[in-house]
């Protein structure tokens, strides 16, 4: 598939000394939503600020829909939209001239019908003649988006798009990231809410220390690196692990009433490894009362990942 992102040995240390992305090698294919997930400090600000030119790299290189971000900054430049996380717009303009001011600013001429179609797309057409200063926090969110997406950028760049706002209209946000997925514009995704990832994103990326861990399917990831923890209550107090059980490597809890195991693999494969152990249970004669399967969550992966490199 064709990526209109292109990062090739990106570098930046910052005159401090600190080096914040080391040798970052990174494509991001055209149409689809990418979540860039990594602990604080893990240089996910440094890398975004590149690639919307507002921080200058030491060394590499970046395409943005096809532009070099250093030598043809400009038309680079109006390919992207950015959504910062801090709610930094002007408390006493209306929704609607906000808006329109942002499309100017990157030299579009005024197009009323783009910007109304883009406010009601975010449902804020009713509050287009409302002051800023008189917005839910989550409206102002969804203003900021507007300003994004005003000079109709081909990627759009979302840093913590829900941070602070309710599980609801964190909902409803989701919702209008696809829409704009299906409109044609490619979505970056930074969160710390790692279910955000896990219910949006199309590919994975993790960064650490500077460094880029890994880039995958989400589905194939959550495959591979995927764990299905299955515990048992037992109706009897249990000495010691069954035969037929000791290959499943089971953990016995310290009073002998709980047995637990840990299986491999996330999906059909992980569905398979419950349903053989289930057999073996069988065949053990162990009486128990209760049993609890828990599929790992893309946060489980990810904090394995992170402390691996810690």
């Amino acid at each position: 598939m064709e990526s209109i992102v292109s990062i090739a040995k990106l570098e930046k240390t910052y005159a401090s000394g600190l080096r914040a992305l080391k040798s970052v090698d990174l494509e991001i294919r055209r149409g689809e939503i990418f979540a860039l997930l990594g602990p604080n400090g893990a240089g996910k600000t440094t890398l975004i600020g590149i690639v919307c030119g507002l921080v200058r790299p030491t060394a590499g290189r970046i395409l943005a829909d096809g532009h070099d971000i250093v030598r043809e900054a400009k038309l680079a430049r109006a390919k992207i939209g950015l959504v910062p996380q801090e709610l930094a717009t002007d408390m006493f303009e209306t929704v609607w001239d906000t808006v329109s001011f942002s499309r100017g600013l990157f030299g579009k001429p005024p197009n009323p019908g783009h910007i109304e179609s883009v406010l009601r797309a975010l449902s804020l057409w009713e509050k287009r003649n409302a002051k800023i200063k008189e917005l839910s926090g989550g409206m102002k969110r969804r203003v900021l988006i507007a300003k994004a997406l005003s000079h109709e950028p081909k990627i759009l760049f979302l840093d913590e798009p829900t941070a602070g706002v309710d599980v609801e209209l964190r909902r409803d946000m989701w919702d209008k990231v696809r829409d704009l997925r299906e409109q044609g514009v490619t979505i970056i995704l930074t969160t710390h809410y790692i279910e955000e990832a896990e219910e949006m994103a199309d590919r994975i990326g993790v960064i650490n220390r500077g460094e880029i861990v890994l880039v995958e399917e989400k589905h194939a990831l959550m495959k591979k690196l995927g764990r299905t923890h299955v515990e048992l209550g037992l109706k009897h107090r249990l000495e010691s692990i069954p035969p037929t059980l000791v290959g499943w490597q089971p953990s016995l809890s310290v009073d002998g009433l709980a047995l637990s195991v840990t299986i491999a693999g996330g999906g059909e494969e992980a569905e398979d490894g419950v349903a053989r152990f289930i057999k073996a249970l069988a065949a053990s004669s162990l009486d128990f009362k209760t049993i609890q399967v828990s599929p790992s969550s893309l946060e489980d992966i990810f904090v394995d990942l992170v402390g691996q490199r810690a």
